[in-house]
Protein backbone atom coordinates (compact mmCIF):
# COMPACT_ATOMS: atom_id res chain seq x y z
CA UNK A 1 0.00 0.00 0.00
CA UNK A 2 1.45 3.38 -0.98
CA UNK A 3 1.59 6.28 1.44
CA UNK A 4 -0.95 8.19 -0.64
CA UNK A 5 -3.53 5.41 -0.42
CA UNK A 6 -3.07 4.66 3.26
CA UNK A 7 -5.91 6.07 5.42
CA UNK A 8 -4.79 9.11 7.35
CA UNK A 9 -4.62 8.61 11.10
CA UNK A 10 -5.84 11.75 12.89
CA UNK A 11 -3.20 13.55 14.91
CA UNK A 12 -3.67 13.78 18.69
CA UNK A 13 -3.33 17.41 19.78
CA UNK A 14 -2.48 17.56 23.47
CA UNK A 15 -1.45 19.99 26.21
CA UNK A 16 1.89 21.66 26.97
CA UNK A 17 2.60 21.80 30.69
CA UNK A 18 5.86 22.64 32.44
CA UNK A 19 7.91 22.31 29.27
CA UNK A 20 6.46 18.97 28.13
CA UNK A 21 3.69 17.69 25.87
CA UNK A 22 1.11 16.07 28.14
CA UNK A 23 -1.42 13.79 26.48
CA UNK A 24 -3.30 12.46 29.47
CA UNK A 25 -4.83 9.35 27.93
CA UNK A 26 -8.44 8.42 28.46
CA UNK A 27 -9.67 11.99 28.38
CA UNK A 28 -12.40 13.57 26.31
CA UNK A 29 -11.55 14.16 22.64
CA UNK A 30 -12.99 16.42 19.94
CA UNK A 31 -12.46 16.19 16.19
CA UNK A 32 -10.49 18.88 14.37
CA UNK A 33 -11.37 19.48 10.72
CA UNK A 34 -9.82 20.85 7.57
CA UNK A 35 -12.65 23.25 6.59
CA UNK A 36 -11.68 23.13 2.91
CA UNK A 37 -12.21 19.37 2.63
CA UNK A 38 -14.47 18.58 5.57
CA UNK A 39 -12.05 15.82 6.60
CA UNK A 40 -11.07 15.10 10.19
CA UNK A 41 -7.37 15.91 10.52
CA UNK A 42 -6.88 15.49 14.23
CA UNK A 43 -8.39 15.04 17.64
CA UNK A 44 -7.83 17.58 20.37
CA UNK A 45 -7.70 16.49 24.00
CA UNK A 46 -10.16 18.45 26.15
CA UNK A 47 -8.57 19.21 29.50
CA UNK A 48 -10.04 18.13 32.80
CA UNK A 49 -10.12 20.34 35.87
CA UNK A 50 -7.13 18.37 37.19
CA UNK A 51 -5.09 19.01 34.05
CA UNK A 52 -5.82 22.73 34.21
CA UNK A 53 -4.74 22.58 37.85
CA UNK A 54 -1.46 20.95 36.81
CA UNK A 55 -0.79 23.76 34.33
CA UNK A 56 -1.56 26.42 36.92
CA UNK A 57 0.65 24.62 39.45
CA UNK A 58 3.54 24.63 36.96
CA UNK A 59 3.00 28.32 36.29
CA UNK A 60 2.81 29.05 40.04
CA UNK A 61 6.06 27.21 40.69
CA UNK A 62 7.84 29.13 37.93
CA UNK A 63 6.40 32.53 38.86
CA UNK A 64 8.76 33.71 41.65
CA UNK A 65 11.98 33.10 39.72
CA UNK A 66 10.55 34.56 36.51
CA UNK A 67 9.32 37.67 38.34
CA UNK A 68 12.86 38.15 39.69
CA UNK A 69 14.41 37.75 36.23
CA UNK A 70 15.80 41.03 34.94
CA UNK A 71 13.58 42.67 32.31
CA UNK A 72 16.53 42.77 29.92
CA UNK A 73 16.95 38.99 30.17
CA UNK A 74 13.24 38.52 29.54
CA UNK A 75 13.55 40.80 26.52
CA UNK A 76 16.43 38.76 25.12
CA UNK A 77 14.37 35.56 25.30
CA UNK A 78 11.48 37.33 23.58
CA UNK A 79 13.85 38.62 20.93
CA UNK A 80 14.95 35.04 20.22
CA UNK A 81 11.28 34.02 20.15
CA UNK A 82 10.67 36.75 17.57
CA UNK A 83 13.49 35.41 15.39
CA UNK A 84 12.03 31.91 15.58
CA UNK A 85 8.57 33.14 14.58
CA UNK A 86 10.14 34.84 11.57
CA UNK A 87 11.93 31.60 10.69
CA UNK A 88 8.72 29.54 11.02
CA UNK A 89 6.36 32.18 9.65
CA UNK A 90 5.14 29.93 6.84
CA UNK A 91 4.67 26.93 9.16
CA UNK A 92 2.43 28.96 11.44
CA UNK A 93 0.45 30.37 8.52
CA UNK A 94 -0.06 26.90 7.03
CA UNK A 95 -1.32 25.59 10.38
CA UNK A 96 -3.85 28.43 10.50
CA UNK A 97 -5.13 27.78 6.98
CA UNK A 98 -5.38 24.01 7.49
CA UNK A 99 -7.57 24.30 10.58
CA UNK A 100 -9.31 27.67 10.22
CA UNK A 101 -9.68 27.89 6.45
CA UNK A 102 -8.63 31.49 5.81
CA UNK A 103 -6.51 32.04 2.72
CA UNK A 104 -2.77 31.60 3.16
CA UNK A 105 -1.90 35.24 2.42
CA UNK A 106 -4.32 36.33 5.14
CA UNK A 107 -2.84 33.78 7.54
CA UNK A 108 0.63 35.16 6.86
CA UNK A 109 -0.69 38.63 7.63
CA UNK A 110 -2.11 37.33 10.91
CA UNK A 111 1.31 36.01 11.94
CA UNK A 112 2.90 39.35 11.05
CA UNK A 113 0.44 41.32 13.19
CA UNK A 114 1.12 38.99 16.12
CA UNK A 115 4.85 39.33 15.56
CA UNK A 116 4.53 43.10 15.95
CA UNK A 117 3.30 42.62 19.53
CA UNK A 118 6.33 40.44 20.27
CA UNK A 119 8.56 43.20 18.90
CA UNK A 120 6.83 45.73 21.16
CA UNK A 121 7.24 43.44 24.19
CA UNK A 122 10.98 43.23 23.49
CA UNK A 123 11.16 46.84 24.65
CA UNK A 124 10.06 45.89 28.16
CA UNK A 125 13.13 47.36 29.96
CA UNK A 126 12.04 50.79 28.71
CA UNK A 127 8.30 50.11 29.06
CA UNK A 128 8.62 49.20 32.77
CA UNK A 129 10.48 52.38 33.62
CA UNK A 130 8.47 54.60 35.93
CA UNK A 131 8.86 58.06 37.49
CA UNK A 132 11.07 59.25 40.33
CA UNK A 133 10.76 62.45 42.31
CA UNK A 134 13.80 63.52 44.33
CA UNK A 135 13.23 65.18 47.72
CA UNK A 136 9.51 65.88 47.78
CA UNK A 137 10.20 67.32 51.22
CA UNK A 138 11.91 66.40 54.47
CA UNK A 139 14.47 64.21 52.71
CA UNK A 140 11.78 61.95 51.23
CA UNK A 141 12.05 60.54 47.71
CA UNK A 142 9.06 59.07 45.88
CA UNK A 143 8.91 56.61 42.99
CA UNK A 144 6.76 53.84 41.56
CA UNK A 145 7.11 50.19 40.61
CA UNK A 146 5.04 48.06 38.26
CA UNK A 147 5.24 44.51 39.54
CA UNK A 148 3.92 41.28 37.98
CA UNK A 149 0.70 39.68 39.18
CA UNK A 150 1.83 36.03 39.13
CA UNK A 151 -0.09 33.42 37.13
CA UNK A 152 -2.09 34.87 34.24
CA UNK A 153 -4.19 33.19 31.56
CA UNK A 154 -5.52 33.81 28.09
CA UNK A 155 -8.61 32.35 26.41
CA UNK A 156 -8.47 32.90 22.67
CA UNK A 157 -10.87 32.55 19.69
CA UNK A 158 -10.81 30.34 16.61
CA UNK A 159 -10.55 33.17 14.08
CA UNK A 160 -6.99 34.24 15.04
CA UNK A 161 -5.21 31.19 16.51
CA UNK A 162 -1.78 32.87 16.34
CA UNK A 163 -2.34 36.62 16.48
CA UNK A 164 -4.57 36.79 19.55
CA UNK A 165 -2.38 34.50 21.71
CA UNK A 166 0.49 36.80 20.71
CA UNK A 167 -1.58 39.80 21.85
CA UNK A 168 -1.49 38.27 25.33
CA UNK A 169 1.37 35.90 26.14
CA UNK A 170 4.35 38.11 25.19
CA UNK A 171 2.95 41.03 27.18
CA UNK A 172 2.27 38.87 30.23
CA UNK A 173 5.66 37.15 30.05
CA UNK A 174 7.61 40.36 29.37
CA UNK A 175 6.14 41.98 32.49
CA UNK A 176 7.29 39.06 34.66
CA UNK A 177 4.17 36.90 34.83
CA UNK A 178 3.72 33.26 33.93
CA UNK A 179 0.99 32.34 31.46
CA UNK A 180 -1.52 29.59 30.70
CA UNK A 181 -3.08 29.64 27.22
CA UNK A 182 -6.45 28.04 26.50
CA UNK A 183 -6.75 28.22 22.68
CA UNK A 184 -9.85 27.45 20.66
CA UNK A 185 -10.50 23.75 20.35
CA UNK A 186 -11.47 24.27 16.69
CA UNK A 187 -7.94 25.11 15.51
CA UNK A 188 -5.54 24.20 18.32
CA UNK A 189 -2.35 23.11 16.52
CA UNK A 190 -0.76 26.57 16.25
CA UNK A 191 -0.69 26.84 20.05
CA UNK A 192 1.75 23.93 20.27
CA UNK A 193 3.98 25.45 17.59
CA UNK A 194 4.15 28.63 19.69
CA UNK A 195 4.96 26.55 22.78
CA UNK A 196 7.80 24.85 20.95
CA UNK A 197 9.19 28.19 19.76
CA UNK A 198 9.09 29.56 23.31
CA UNK A 199 11.01 26.46 24.45
CA UNK A 200 13.60 26.89 21.70
CA UNK A 201 13.99 30.55 22.67
CA UNK A 202 15.09 29.51 26.15
CA UNK A 203 11.96 30.32 28.15
CA UNK A 204 12.12 28.47 31.49
CA UNK A 205 9.75 25.57 32.10
CA UNK A 206 6.37 26.54 33.48
CA UNK A 207 6.44 30.15 32.26
CA UNK A 208 4.27 29.34 29.22
CA UNK A 209 1.73 26.50 29.28
CA UNK A 210 -1.11 25.36 27.00
CA UNK A 211 -4.29 23.58 28.02
CA UNK A 212 -6.57 22.53 25.20
CA UNK A 213 -10.24 22.36 26.01
CA UNK A 214 -13.77 23.67 26.16
CA UNK A 215 -15.93 25.27 28.86
CA UNK A 216 -14.56 22.87 31.48
CA UNK A 217 -11.09 24.33 31.00
CA UNK A 218 -12.41 27.90 30.87
CA UNK A 219 -14.27 27.50 34.17
CA UNK A 220 -11.32 25.78 35.80
CA UNK A 221 -9.07 28.75 34.95
CA UNK A 222 -11.74 31.23 35.92
CA UNK A 223 -12.24 29.76 39.38
CA UNK A 224 -8.67 28.74 40.21
CA UNK A 225 -7.50 30.90 43.15
CA UNK A 226 -3.91 31.08 41.87
CA UNK A 227 -4.88 32.66 38.53
CA UNK A 228 -4.59 36.41 39.04
CA UNK A 229 -5.71 37.72 35.64
CA UNK A 230 -7.54 36.45 32.56
CA UNK A 231 -7.56 38.00 29.11
CA UNK A 232 -10.34 36.85 26.77
CA UNK A 233 -11.27 37.53 23.16
CA UNK A 234 -14.44 36.04 21.71
CA UNK A 235 -18.21 36.41 21.72
CA UNK A 236 -20.03 38.89 23.93
CA UNK A 237 -22.05 36.29 25.92
CA UNK A 238 -18.85 34.50 26.96
CA UNK A 239 -16.99 37.77 27.56
CA UNK A 240 -19.77 38.95 29.86
CA UNK A 241 -19.83 35.58 31.63
CA UNK A 242 -16.08 35.65 32.27
CA UNK A 243 -16.17 39.24 33.46
CA UNK A 244 -19.14 38.60 35.78
CA UNK A 245 -17.69 35.41 37.24
CA UNK A 246 -14.34 37.10 37.73
CA UNK A 247 -15.97 39.94 39.64
CA UNK A 248 -17.59 37.43 42.01
CA UNK A 249 -14.33 35.82 43.02
CA UNK A 250 -13.35 36.88 46.51
CA UNK A 251 -10.02 36.90 48.25
CA UNK A 252 -6.98 39.06 48.78
CA UNK A 253 -6.40 39.30 45.03
CA UNK A 254 -9.69 39.44 43.09
CA UNK A 255 -9.46 38.18 39.53
CA UNK A 256 -8.46 40.86 37.05
CA UNK A 257 -10.31 40.48 33.73
CA UNK A 258 -10.16 42.06 30.30
CA UNK A 259 -12.80 40.48 28.06
CA UNK A 260 -13.20 41.57 24.46
CA UNK A 261 -16.55 40.57 23.02
CA UNK A 262 -18.50 40.76 19.78
CA UNK A 263 -19.03 43.46 17.20
CA UNK A 264 -21.27 44.83 14.50
CA UNK A 265 -18.98 47.08 12.54
CA UNK A 266 -20.36 49.71 10.18
CA UNK A 267 -18.71 51.46 7.24
CA UNK A 268 -20.33 54.78 6.37
CA UNK A 269 -20.11 55.83 2.72
CA UNK A 270 -20.65 59.56 2.20
CA UNK A 271 -21.80 60.97 -1.17
CA UNK A 272 -18.40 62.66 -1.59
CA UNK A 273 -16.42 59.45 -0.97
CA UNK A 274 -14.22 57.93 -3.65
CA UNK A 275 -16.62 55.18 -4.66
CA UNK A 276 -14.00 52.84 -6.11
CA UNK A 277 -11.99 53.00 -2.88
CA UNK A 278 -15.11 52.46 -0.76
CA UNK A 279 -16.10 49.39 -2.80
CA UNK A 280 -12.60 47.92 -2.58
CA UNK A 281 -12.68 48.51 1.19
CA UNK A 282 -16.07 46.83 1.61
CA UNK A 283 -15.14 43.78 -0.47
CA UNK A 284 -11.95 43.17 1.53
CA UNK A 285 -13.37 44.04 4.95
CA UNK A 286 -16.69 42.20 4.60
CA UNK A 287 -15.55 39.05 2.82
CA UNK A 288 -11.91 38.70 3.83
CA UNK A 289 -11.43 35.67 6.09
CA UNK A 290 -15.05 34.76 5.18
CA UNK A 291 -16.21 37.54 7.50
CA UNK A 292 -14.86 35.69 10.54
CA UNK A 293 -13.16 38.73 12.08
CA UNK A 294 -14.26 40.80 15.05
CA UNK A 295 -13.28 43.83 12.95
CA UNK A 296 -15.05 42.69 9.77
CA UNK A 297 -17.37 45.24 8.21
CA UNK A 298 -20.84 43.70 8.18
CA UNK A 299 -22.95 46.83 7.55
CA UNK A 300 -22.48 49.45 4.84
CA UNK A 301 -24.31 52.66 5.75
CA UNK A 302 -25.12 54.42 2.48
CA UNK A 303 -25.71 58.15 3.01
CA UNK A 304 -27.99 60.13 0.71
CA UNK A 305 -28.02 59.23 -2.96
CA UNK A 306 -24.91 57.02 -2.90
CA UNK A 307 -26.78 53.74 -2.24
CA UNK A 308 -27.77 52.77 -5.78
CA UNK A 309 -24.31 53.53 -7.20
CA UNK A 310 -22.71 51.59 -4.35
CA UNK A 311 -24.93 48.56 -4.96
CA UNK A 312 -24.33 48.57 -8.71
CA UNK A 313 -20.59 48.45 -8.03
CA UNK A 314 -20.78 45.83 -5.26
CA UNK A 315 -22.97 43.16 -6.89
CA UNK A 316 -20.53 42.06 -9.62
CA UNK A 317 -17.59 42.17 -7.20
CA UNK A 318 -19.36 39.93 -4.68
CA UNK A 319 -20.34 37.47 -7.42
CA UNK A 320 -16.77 37.40 -8.74
CA UNK A 321 -15.08 36.51 -5.43
CA UNK A 322 -12.51 33.73 -5.90
CA UNK A 323 -13.66 31.25 -3.28
CA UNK A 324 -11.30 28.28 -3.02
CA UNK A 325 -9.16 26.18 -0.75
CA UNK A 326 -7.14 28.79 1.12
CA UNK A 327 -3.90 27.09 0.15
CA UNK A 328 -4.40 28.08 -3.51
CA UNK A 329 -2.39 31.13 -4.50
CA UNK A 330 -5.22 33.13 -6.09
CA UNK A 331 -7.87 32.39 -3.45
CA UNK A 332 -9.62 35.48 -2.07
CA UNK A 333 -11.93 33.73 0.38
CA UNK A 334 -11.83 30.27 1.91
CA UNK A 335 -14.41 28.21 3.81
CA UNK A 336 -15.91 29.00 7.20
CA UNK A 337 -14.53 27.15 10.18
CA UNK A 338 -17.10 24.37 10.79
CA UNK A 339 -20.19 22.90 9.21
CA UNK A 340 -22.19 24.05 12.25
CA UNK A 341 -21.04 27.61 11.76
CA UNK A 342 -21.96 27.40 8.08
CA UNK A 343 -25.48 26.35 9.02
CA UNK A 344 -25.72 29.21 11.51
CA UNK A 345 -24.77 31.77 8.85
CA UNK A 346 -27.27 30.25 6.42
CA UNK A 347 -29.92 30.63 9.12
CA UNK A 348 -29.17 34.35 9.37
CA UNK A 349 -29.52 34.73 5.60
CA UNK A 350 -32.91 32.99 5.70
CA UNK A 351 -33.94 35.21 8.61
CA UNK A 352 -32.99 38.33 6.63
CA UNK A 353 -35.15 37.26 3.71
CA UNK A 354 -38.04 36.49 6.07
CA UNK A 355 -37.72 39.94 7.68
CA UNK A 356 -38.08 41.69 4.33
CA UNK A 357 -34.51 42.62 3.44
CA UNK A 358 -33.71 42.35 -0.27
CA UNK A 359 -31.16 39.58 -0.94
CA UNK A 360 -29.15 40.84 -3.91
CA UNK A 361 -26.51 38.09 -3.88
CA UNK A 362 -27.16 34.70 -2.23
CA UNK A 363 -24.03 32.83 -1.15
CA UNK A 364 -25.81 29.66 -0.09
CA UNK A 365 -25.40 26.45 -2.03
CA UNK A 366 -21.88 27.16 -3.26
CA UNK A 367 -19.95 24.09 -4.40
CA UNK A 368 -16.18 24.28 -4.88
CA UNK A 369 -14.93 21.75 -7.40
CA UNK A 370 -12.85 19.06 -5.74
CA UNK A 371 -13.91 20.25 -2.29
CA UNK A 372 -17.59 19.33 -2.27
CA UNK A 373 -17.49 18.35 1.42
CA UNK A 374 -15.83 21.61 2.46
CA UNK A 375 -17.57 24.23 4.56
CA UNK A 376 -17.92 26.82 1.80
CA UNK A 377 -20.31 29.73 1.44
CA UNK A 378 -20.35 32.41 -1.22
CA UNK A 379 -20.60 36.07 -0.40
CA UNK A 380 -24.10 37.36 0.37
CA UNK A 381 -25.33 40.94 -0.03
CA UNK A 382 -28.52 42.46 1.42
CA UNK A 383 -30.17 45.80 0.66
CA UNK A 384 -32.94 47.65 2.50
CA UNK A 385 -31.85 46.33 5.88
CA UNK A 386 -33.41 48.18 8.81
CA UNK A 387 -32.06 48.61 12.36
CA UNK A 388 -34.72 46.37 13.91
CA UNK A 389 -33.80 43.34 11.79
CA UNK A 390 -31.91 40.49 13.41
CA UNK A 391 -29.26 40.57 10.65
CA UNK A 392 -28.44 44.14 11.75
CA UNK A 393 -28.76 43.63 15.49
CA UNK A 394 -26.66 40.47 15.83
CA UNK A 395 -23.14 39.51 14.86
CA UNK A 396 -23.33 37.04 11.95
CA UNK A 397 -19.57 36.36 11.76
CA UNK A 398 -19.75 35.25 8.15
CA UNK A 399 -19.52 36.56 4.57
CA UNK A 400 -22.73 38.60 4.70
CA UNK A 401 -22.85 42.37 4.04
CA UNK A 402 -25.95 44.40 4.85
CA UNK A 403 -26.73 47.80 3.35
CA UNK A 404 -28.66 50.31 5.43
CA UNK A 405 -29.81 53.55 3.79
CA UNK A 406 -29.82 56.82 5.76
CA UNK A 407 -30.47 60.42 4.66
CA UNK A 408 -27.48 62.17 6.22
CA UNK A 409 -24.43 61.93 8.49
CA UNK A 410 -26.47 62.66 11.63
CA UNK A 411 -28.72 59.69 10.93
CA UNK A 412 -25.67 57.47 10.34
CA UNK A 413 -24.15 58.49 13.68
CA UNK A 414 -27.47 57.94 15.45
CA UNK A 415 -27.85 54.47 13.89
CA UNK A 416 -24.36 53.36 14.95
CA UNK A 417 -24.50 54.89 18.43
CA UNK A 418 -27.81 53.13 19.10
CA UNK A 419 -26.26 49.69 18.52
CA UNK A 420 -25.26 47.64 21.57
CA UNK A 421 -21.80 46.95 20.13
CA UNK A 422 -19.08 49.56 19.74
CA UNK A 423 -16.01 47.73 18.50
CA UNK A 424 -14.96 49.25 15.17
CA UNK A 425 -16.34 51.68 12.60
CA UNK A 426 -15.16 53.32 9.40
CA UNK A 427 -16.07 56.45 7.44
CA UNK A 428 -15.28 57.04 3.78
CA UNK A 429 -15.34 60.69 2.82
CA UNK A 430 -13.33 63.41 1.09
CA UNK A 431 -14.29 66.09 3.60
CA UNK A 432 -12.08 66.80 6.62
CA UNK A 433 -14.79 68.43 8.71
CA UNK A 434 -17.12 65.47 8.18
CA UNK A 435 -14.33 63.14 9.32
CA UNK A 436 -13.60 65.26 12.39
CA UNK A 437 -17.24 65.50 13.45
CA UNK A 438 -17.79 61.78 12.91
CA UNK A 439 -14.67 60.79 14.86
CA UNK A 440 -15.68 62.93 17.83
CA UNK A 441 -19.37 62.02 17.95
CA UNK A 442 -19.24 58.29 17.27
CA UNK A 443 -19.48 55.98 20.32
CA UNK A 444 -17.11 53.29 19.10
CA UNK A 445 -13.69 52.30 20.40
CA UNK A 446 -11.76 52.05 17.12
CA UNK A 447 -12.44 54.47 14.26
CA UNK A 448 -11.11 54.43 10.71
CA UNK A 449 -11.30 57.37 8.31
CA UNK A 450 -10.87 55.95 4.81
CA UNK A 451 -9.43 52.91 6.62
CA UNK A 452 -11.90 49.98 6.69
CA UNK A 453 -10.33 47.87 9.46
CA UNK A 454 -8.72 50.24 11.97
CA UNK A 455 -6.80 47.72 14.10
CA UNK A 456 -4.31 49.75 16.20
CA UNK A 457 -0.62 49.03 15.89
CA UNK A 458 1.30 47.20 18.61
CA UNK A 459 2.35 50.33 20.51
CA UNK A 460 -1.27 51.54 20.74
CA UNK A 461 -4.04 49.35 22.21
CA UNK A 462 -7.01 47.38 20.83
CA UNK A 463 -10.55 47.37 22.21
CA UNK A 464 -14.09 48.57 21.73
CA UNK A 465 -16.80 50.30 23.73
CA UNK A 466 -20.18 49.26 25.10
CA UNK A 467 -20.84 45.50 24.90
CA UNK A 468 -17.69 44.91 22.88
CA UNK A 469 -15.42 45.24 25.93
CA UNK A 470 -15.79 44.17 29.56
CA UNK A 471 -13.11 45.42 31.92
CA UNK A 472 -11.10 48.58 32.40
CA UNK A 473 -8.24 48.14 29.94
CA UNK A 474 -7.82 47.51 26.23
CA UNK A 475 -5.45 44.81 25.04
CA UNK A 476 -1.68 45.03 24.24
CA UNK A 477 0.31 48.27 23.97
CA UNK A 478 0.72 50.41 27.10
CA UNK A 479 -2.73 49.33 28.30
CA UNK A 480 -1.40 45.77 28.24
CA UNK A 481 1.50 46.78 30.48
CA UNK A 482 -0.98 48.20 32.99
CA UNK A 483 -3.22 45.12 32.83
CA UNK A 484 -0.43 42.66 33.58
CA UNK A 485 1.19 44.65 36.39
CA UNK A 486 0.27 45.98 39.81
CA UNK A 487 1.14 49.59 40.59
CA UNK A 488 3.09 50.36 43.75
CA UNK A 489 4.22 53.75 45.09
CA UNK A 490 7.27 53.95 47.37
CA UNK A 491 8.28 56.84 49.63
CA UNK A 492 11.67 56.62 51.32
CA UNK A 493 14.00 58.59 53.56
CA UNK A 494 16.97 57.71 55.75
CA UNK A 495 17.61 58.29 59.47
CA UNK A 496 19.91 61.29 59.01
CA UNK A 497 17.06 63.30 57.48
CA UNK A 498 14.36 62.39 60.05
CA UNK A 499 13.55 65.07 62.60
CA UNK A 500 13.39 64.09 66.27
CA UNK A 501 9.95 63.63 67.76
CA UNK A 502 6.57 62.34 66.57
CA UNK A 503 4.83 64.00 63.59
CA UNK A 504 1.10 64.57 63.93
CA UNK A 505 0.36 66.64 60.84
CA UNK A 506 -0.32 65.46 57.31
CA UNK A 507 3.01 65.31 55.40
CA UNK A 508 3.14 67.86 52.60
CA UNK A 509 5.67 68.88 49.99
CA UNK A 510 8.01 71.54 51.35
Amino acid sequence: MSDLSRPMVPTRIAHYINGHIVDGGGQRLQDVFNPATGAVTGQVALASVEQVGAAVAAASAAAPAWADTAPLKRARILSKFKELIEKHHNDLAAAITREHGKVLSDAKGEVTRGLEIVEFACGIPQLLKTQFTDNIGGGIDNWQLRQPLGVTAGITPFNFPVMVPLWMAPMAIATGNTFVLKPSERDPSASLILADLFHQAGLPKGVFNVVQGDKVAVDALLHHPDVKAISFVGSTPIAEYIYTEGARRKGAYPLRVQALGGAKNHLVVMPDANLDQAVDALIGAAYGSAGERCMAISVAVAVGNVADKLIDALIPRVKALKIKNGMEDDAEMGPVVTVAHKAKIEGYIEEGVRAGAKLLVDGRGLQVSGHEQGFFLGGSLFDHVTPDMKIHREEIFGPVLCIVRVPDLGAAVELINAHEYGNGVALFTSDGNTAREFSRRIEVGMVGVNVPIPVPMAWHSFGGWKRSLFGDTHIYGEEGIRFYTRYKSIMQRWPESIDKGAEFTMPVAK
